[in-house]
């Protein structure tokens, strides 16, 4: 059934059951794709909804087949991935309620009716799953009943509940969720954890996932599928999926274990004669083969077996103003500065993107130490058009005039651990905006409102105020430039001033459990590349970050350290690099 013109977000649904788009992301099986398309036809006719068929670089008959059952087809002119078809699929989508099914399912009458009603039925969640049944079409392999079967599954009862994470073969979302969660990971291309790590953002950000015992379907294997050669061969590539997946989320079990349950496989295969031990044993050689690749960082495309060299992610500049010569030179260079601004009229562009704003939630965060610059920047931090949040940590027990924002006392771990430890207390983020502040910094005034206004004038994602010339800045990058009013860069620094947007504070946050954090913003840039954010540095907010030279109250040598074991096995941007600026914008966009 057609949708009609897309509508708003909110107006009422004048048929029964939510509208609904269905994605079926393909490449290359057109008669699995047919038993697929045949089923979504039977579907009710009182559910608005669409479908989609999403060919990821087929050379088959899948065209004629979408046409055939005249659906709404859009191909890839060569092959991408799973995740990219998906995101193909939401960009078309008309419909509040996005669903994607495999290419492999058949879908039974009264599955669009039970997933349209059960996401009625729970206005409060985010995404959705169904029951996932196997469905043999030919003789499989004979089994001795101890094993799960060899395909995807998902079993969570007869009634609705809630749910850690659903699998790709039967999973909805709203569309709200992706605007704010953000779309697919695009670089994954294995046959586990593509909608997984999706998922995995959606519920650090406090976003819930419900199981609908009644939105079920089957994952079909076709007679010349069933056999154990094509089970085993999947179940290889799962398995190297499923240890890509797990090396990701830092989770993946040690070499010497993957060899163990590979044995075990081996060992239940001859004691039990069960052939299916040969699917479980292709699924554990796979894993194995995974853990000895050489973990590649997709920014550099070097193998990163051990940790890499400082020099890829050092910045090479002490940023050291402490000399008097220097600091003489720099003290000229930013009055020459500050009055090219005023003959470019740079701040009063700044201060007429901030009129008539429309009004955010921003929540800044920060972690202080007695005798700090805190309070000042506290106060610079004052908004006229937002609402503003100041949530704060203290080394100690904290200043009298910040007992208000102080939600944490007596901290002692690193910046990043202790940052955390905030935004627990805080309630998480949630906010448009996360501003990231430094104790040492000192901001120049009506610095948040135009700050803010100056990011989204320009649809930043990752972003900084530029620093001064005598400031003690680490990258060349970050130092302001005249006559400018933002920079997007490949690059944005973890300090002093760091700000999120909502989409990407969901994805990046929490942070790591860092304590220095050197390397964290190569890779969050990485990140960036990947998901196609923009990153800047706002030149006509320069802050001073004067007070003490960098890694000047902690070890270097241990920051560094950190740093390699961080990035090992991470995509970062390399530091040589983290300088390029990709435009320099000195008008606000028409």
């Amino acid at each position: 059934m057609d949708l009609p013109a897309k509508r708003g977000r909110g107006a009422a649904d004048t048929a029964r059951g939510l509208r609904t788009t269905v994605v079926v992301p393909t490449r290359g099986r057109a008669a699995y794709l047919e038993v697929t398309l045949e089923s979504l036809g039977r579907q009710s006719a009182a559910v608005p909804h669409e479908v989609l068929v999403v060919d990821d670089g087929s050379t088959d008959a899948t065209p004629e087949i979408a046409e055939r059952f005249g659906v709404r087809l859009l191909r890839h002119g060569e092959r991408r991935s799973l995740n990219a078809a998906r995101n193909t699929g939401l960009r078309e989508a008309q419909a509040d309620l996005i669903a994607f099914v495999d290419d492999d399912v058949l879908v039974p009458p009264g599955w669009l009716d039970a997933l349209a009603e059960g996401a009625e039925r729970h206005p409060e969640a985010d995404a959705f799953g169904g029951p996932i049944r196997a469905r043999f079409e030919g003789h499989t392999p004979r089994a001795c009943g101890r094993e799960d079967p060899p395909i995807t599954t998902l079993d969570l009862g007869d009634e609705d509940v809630e749910a850690p994470m659903v699998w790709g073969a039967n999973f909805a979302v709203r569309r709200s969720a992706i605007e704010r969660i953000g779309e697919f990971d695009e670089s994954l291309d294995r046959a586990h954890g593509d909608e997984e790590e999706w998922l995995l953002r959606l519920r650090a950000a406090g976003g819930r996932i419900v199981y609908l015992a009644h939105a079920g379907l089957d994952h079909r294997r076709s007679p010349e599928d069933s056999r154990l050669r094509p089970l085993a061969s999947a179940a290889y590539h799962r398995g190297r999926g499923a240890r890509s997946s797990d090396r990701r989320r830092g989770e993946a079990p040690s070499l010497p274990r993957e060899l163990r349950v590979l044995a075990g496989c081996g060992w239940h295969t001859v004691r039990r004669a069960c052939p299916q031990g040969l699917i479980m044993g292709a699924h554990s050689a796979g894993r194995v083969i995974e853990a000895l690749r050489p973990a590649m960082s997709s920014a550099n495309r070097e193998p990163l077996s051990s940790p890499p060299d400082p020099a890829s992610f050092l910045s090479g500049d002490a940023g050291d103003v402490t000399d008097p010569w220097r600091r003489a030179k720099r003290t000229a260079g930013e009055l020459a500065y500050t009055a090219l601004d005023t003959i470019a009229g740079t701040r009063r562009r700044v201060a007429r993107l901030a009129r008539d704003r429309p009004r955010r939630d921003v929540l800044v965060v920060g972690v202080y130490r007695s005798g700090s610059s805190m309070p000042e920047a506290v106060r610079a931090l004052r908004s006229e058009s937002h609402n503003v949040r100041v949530a704060l940590g203290a080394i100690g027990g904290g200043e009298p005039s910040l007992r208000e924002q102080t939600l944490a006392t007596d901290l002692t771990g690193g910046k990043f651990e202790n940052l955390n430890r905030v935004l627990d207390a805080a309630g998480g983020a949630g906010a448009d905006w996360l501003l990231v502040v430094d104790d040492d910094v000192l901001l120049p005034a009506a610095f948040l409102d135009r700050f803010v206004a100056v990011c989204e004038a320009f649809g930043l994602d990752l972003a900084q105020p530029a620093q001064t010339l005598r400031s003690h800045s680490a990258w060349k990058v970050t130092r302001r430039r005249p006559a400018s009013l933002v920079r997007e860069t490949r690059f944005v620094e973890i300090g002093p001033v760091t700000a999120f947007s909502r989409r990407a504070a969901a994805e990046l946050l929490p942070f790591p459990e860092l304590r220095y954090g050197w390397g964290l913003d190569l890779h969050w840039s990485a990140i960036a590349d990947q998901r196609g954010w923009r990153l800047g540095v706002v030149d006509a907010l320069p802050v001073r970050h004067e007070s003490g030279l960098v890694a000047a109250a902690y070890p270097r040598e241990e920051a560094e350290a950190e740093a390699a074991r961080f990035l090992a096995g991470r995509p970062y941007l390399p530091s040589a690099r983290a300088g390029e600026v990709l435009a320099v914008h000195r008008r606000a966009p028409a």
